[in-house]
């Protein structure tokens, strides 16, 4: 599986973490959220949905989305990292380090895995 990221300017601002299988593989995302840490301090993200949605299956040119929102406090400051590790889910035994540009980081959110990037936009975050 390869992943990449890129930022977005909805919402407030978010990644859109997407999520290809390699060539001539097929495998199936289970359902729920990525597994996503930022950095060496390895700050995980927390749940951005309430529901859990299905089981995605990825082959040739299918992709899964999920929205990260890195920085959901109102507070001044957080940590500037450029990387974050991404994993199919916790129990992920080959989680890849995938490169998010400068990004600002304070209770990071995810959404699940969905099949259209607008479904995965992660909500804006602020809670003080």
């Amino acid at each position: 599986m390869t992943f990449s990221a890129r930022s977005e300017t909805q919402a407030g601002g978010y990644l859109l973490l997407s999520a290809r299988a390699k060539p001539g593989v097929t495998c199936t995302l289970p359902s729920g959220l990525p597994s996503i840490s930022f950095g060496s301090k390895g700050i995980e993200a927390t749940s951005a949905e309430q529901s859990v949605g299905p089981a995605i299956k990825l082959s040739g040119a299918t992709t899964a989305y999920a929205g990260i929102n890195p920085k959901t406090t109102k507070a001044d400051g957080g940590i500037e990292l450029t990387f974050l590790i991404a994993a199919v889910g916790t129990s992920d035994p080959n989680p890849a380090s995938v490169s998010t540009g400068s990004v600002t980081v304070d209770k990071p959110v995810v959404t699940n895995w969905h099949t259209a990037p607008a479904d995965a936009v992660p909500r804006d975050g602020t809670d003080s």
